[in-house]
Order: structure tokens, then C-alpha cells, then sequence
């Protein structure tokens, strides 16, 4: 069990890490201590802003030896509370945003090496200018950070040809809750030394101690790109077309994003200047890319491609973007959606995932499963369906109280969401991570078998609890 920290311990840490570094003023903590949704309102006796590693193995090694518990934070951007303290105030924030470096980056090799604090836009800018890309992008990438990336398994828009954070990760530098350092930052391609030390932090969420640095997997800048929005039916329809792009296009389709219609419409009504891309509405939305170096010929395939689905009347209509400027417009529909949810008032959040072929049963049948039990209530959708990950937003009725309705019905309402992604073979988490908002259905539909490993692996690493408690598996 934790213990709070001693006048001695907190003395010690003001003169380890200096007035940049240590801070117990309640103006400079509280924007870091409710999470980026508003659900979560931690306390915390001290927020620790250490600026190399060195610093935070020393915090990490006065408070293993205290027994004192760390909550690492990067950008405060999770949607599941995995970075907000408990509210007993006993707990310390370790904010890694003061250890923002790039530290290498090799052209030849496409390796750059990053810190923690490290914010995912200005990695994009920094590589961008050696001809080079990281292919991760996400609506928050103006404060998410590396570390948070990291310890999320983030995945983002473009999953669908370069998987998730994991597989961008080529070596990870990390602070072991005894405070050690574990020092694995060579992006060795062979390494057969038994467990994979860099995957097992990839999704840890800070509970087997904190990411300082990592070695990231890098892109030819694409010399080209072509981006289109659709519209058509259903989520049949977009798996469909989907498939027949695949098979036509190979490698060059970078992002398939749908989106229903009530959510774009939210957008509209809650980011400025933004419009619809086309004349008349449909129930559902495509967002595709291509990337690739030859422009013409991307905008040849994808014009014949689309052509073709609109002959066979899979879609309704097209809008291709004619420069970046509009390119750009379509992707800040989809980016601002989690925003303008937020607009919307209280509802619940599902990232979920569950086999491609089987997302559009998913999205037809559940709302029937949640009206049989609550009606009323309404759904929206959106996602990535090139990888099956959705994300499924139940809002109260209409007319009901909001808060006062998820307070009474929103455990169970989601226990329905998630029962049906189990029962398709899914996961309750696609890419946001457990943290404290799912970590009790974890407990409960995972396998017994799957939550021992976990346990195991928390235990050996973390016998104590101090890192990340009550997140993840408690």
C-alpha cells in the first residue's frame, strides 16, 4: 500500500529537481489534475516535472524507497483517465513535458529518437523538414506527447498501413519502478534475448514505469498525396468499397475513415468554419487517402476507382480535394469530431474494435440491443474502419437530464456495448487505452487466463503498486 509523502521526501525532491521542476501551488496543478474529458478530478501532494532521465530515476528511486506513488503524465490528452491522480492528494504527478528533446535522427537509417515530452506535431514538423515522415496522426497531435503514445499503443488514422504505435517503436528508453534505467534504445531489427522488454511498455499506461525516450520508425516524406470524401449507405457499403480499393490500390491507401451523419453534423454545428463537402447530405461518410510520389497517377486510380463505385451505385458522391488546402479540410472534419462530441453534451464514449468484416453488424444491431432496454437513447458512429475500430457514442434521451441519466444508466448501458464486442470476438479497447474508465469492465469479460498474465507482469515489475495506481488492472 502507498504511503503519502513526508515533509523530508517532498524537501528533497524541491532541491533535486529545482523551481522549473517541483511546484505544490494549486494555480500550476490544477489544469493537470482533471482529465481532457472533465470526467476525472484527481489531487496530487506535488507535481514533479523532471527535464533528463537521470532526474526522474532519482525521483523514481527516493520514492520507491519511501513507498510513495507516481502518476507519470505526458499531455493530459487520454480519454480514459489514465494520467489524472487519485483524489486522495497522497499521490505525486510525474509530468514528463520539460523532457521535450529530439535527441537523433538519422536520415539514412529512418530513425529519429525522441523524448517523452516530445509533442507529436512538432515531431512532424522536425522530420517533415529531413524529407521524412511519422506515420501517426491523431486529432489531439498538438498535445499528445511521445511518452503518452507510447504507453497507450496509440493508433490514429493511419493504422491501416503502419499499424499502431508498437509497430513504430523501435526502441524504448524507461525508468523501472525500483529506478533503474532501462536502457533499450537500439532499433536492433534482430534482438532475441527472451521478453520483449520495448512491446511490454507499448500500452503499459505507466504501470510498469515510466517511457523517457523512444526510437521511432520513420517515412519517406510522401511526395503526393489524394484525398476523398464519400458518401453512401451504410457500413456495408463502405466495407465494400473498402475492399474493392485494397485489392485496386495495394500500399498506396494510406486512411478509410467513416463517419455518420450525425456526427458530421455536430461538427458543423460546434467547430467554426467548417462546411459540408457535399451538396446534399448521406446517412454515412468515406474519408480516404492515397500517398504516394506520383500525383497524377494516385488521382488517375483513385477518379477510376470511384468512377466505378458510383457506376455500380455502391456510392452517392464524390468530392476529391484539388489541393492540400482541401485535403486539409476534409481531415479537420474528422479530427474536430471528439471535440464537438464534448459540445454535445454528456454521452458515452466506446473505443472498440472488433473484426472488419464484422463492424457493420455491430453498428446495425446494437442500437436495437440498447433501445430494447433504454429508449430512446441515440448512437453515433465513426471510425477507422480499415483496422474495425470504432468509435460508438451513446447520448441520453433526448429530453432526459444527461448527467442525470448516465449517472443512473450508463455502467450498465456500456456493460451492453461491451458484452456485444466480446461476444464478436472484440476488444473494449481499440487504441484510448484502460486506464480508470474501463478497468472494472476489464476485470470482468476479459479471460481469466489473459488478467492473470497481466497481474503477473504487474507484480514482478511493480511489486509495491506505486506506479499508476488504480489504472489499468487496479
Amino acid at each position: 500500500m502507498p504511503h503519502p509523502p513526508s515533509p523530508a521526501l517532498l524537501a528533497k525532491l524541491a532541491e533535486l529537481l529545482g523551481p522549473k521542476g517541483f511546484s505544490t501551488e494549486p494555480d500550476v496543478l490544477a489544469p493537470w489534475l482533471t482529465d481532457w474529458r472533465g470526467k476525472y478530478h484527481g489531487q496530487a501532494a506535488a507535481m514533479l516535472s523532471p527535464a533528463t532521465t537521470a532526474e526522474v530515476a532519482a525521483v523514481v528511486g527516493l520514492c520507491a524507497a519511501e513507498g510513495v506513488a507516481l502518476v507519470p503524465q505526458g499531455g493530459n490528452s487520454g480519454m480514459v483517465g489514465g494520467a489524472t491522480p487519485d483524489a486522495s492528494g497522497q499521490q505525486l504527478l510525474l509530468s514528463l513535458r520539460r523532457m521535450n528533446r529530439i535527441r537523433t535522427l538519422d536520415t539514412t537509417a529512418r530513425i529519429v529518437v525522441a523524448e517523452a515530452g516530445v509533442i507529436l506535431e512538432n515531431l512532424h514538423h522536425t522530420v517533415l523538414d529531413k524529407g521524412l515522415r511519422f506515420p501517426l496522426t491523431l486529432g489531439g497531435k498538438g498535445s499528445a506527447t511521445v511518452g503518452g503514445l507510447v504507453s497507450t499503443n496509440a493508433g490514429g488514422t493511419q493504422v491501416l498501413r503502419h499499424g499502431t504505435m508498437r509497430a513504430l517503436v523501435a526502441g524504448i528508453e524507461a525508468v523501472l519502478p525500483d529506478g533503474r534505467i532501462f536502457e533499450g534504445l537500439a532499433p536492433l531489427k534482430k534482438d532475441n534475448r527472451g521478453y520483449d522488454l520495448r512491446h511490454l511498455f507499448c500500452g503499459a499506461e505507466g504501470t510498469l514505469g515510466v517511457v523517457t525516450a523512444a526510437s521511432l520508425h520513420l517515412v519517406p516524406a510522401s511526395a503526393a498525396r489524394q484525398t476523398a470524401w464519400i458518401g453512401l449507405d451504410s457500413p456495408d457499403a463502405a466495407l465494400l468499397l473498402l475492399r474493392r480499393l485494397d485489392a485496386a490500390l495495394g500500399d498506396a491507401l494510406e486512411g478509410f475513415e467513416i463517419v455518420s451523419n450525425p456526427v458530421l453534423d455536430a461538427v458543423l454545428r460546434h467547430i467554426p468554419q467548417t462546411r459540408r463537402p457535399l451538396a446534399q447530405p448521406s446517412p454515412w461518410y468515406a474519408l480516404v487517402e492515397l500517398a504516394g510520389d506520383d500525383s497524377s497517377a494516385l488521382g488517375e486510380q483513385l477518379e477510376r476507382e470511384l468512377a466505378a463505385a458510383l457506376d455500380a451505385d455502391l456510392i452517392h458522391d464524390v468530392a476529391l480535394a484539388k489541393n492540400d488546402r482541401e485535403s486539409e479540410d476534409f481531415w479537420r472534419l474528422r479530427d474536430s469530431i471528439s471535440e464537438a462530441e464534448r459540445a454535445e453534451g454528456p454521452a458515452l464514449q466506446h473505443d472498440i474494435s472488433v473484426p472488419v468484416d464484422l463492424m457493420p453488424r455491430f453498428i446495425a444491431d446494437n442500437p436495437a440491443r440498447l433501445a430494447a432496454v433504454f429508449p430512446g437513447i441515440r448512437t453515433a458512429s465513426f471510425g477507422h474502419l480499415g483496422d474495425g475500430n470504432i468509435h460508438y457514442h451513446v447520448q441520453p434521451p433526448e429530453r432526459a437530464d444527461g448527467a442525470a441519466w448516465l449517472a443512473e444508466h450508463g455502467a450498465a448501458a456500456s456493460r451492453l456495448v461491451y458484452a456485444h464486442v466480446v461476444e464478436l470476438g472484440g476488444s473494449i479497447s481499440a487504441e484510448h487505452g484502460i486506464g480508470q474508465l474501463k478497468r472494472d469492465i476489464l476485470a470482468e469479460l476479459d479471460s481469466p487466463a489473459r488478467l492473470a498474465a497481466l497481474h503477473g507482469i504487474k507484480t514482478g515489475l511493480d511489486p509495491a503498486g506505486l506506479f499508476n495506481p488504480g489504472k489499468l488492472i487496479g
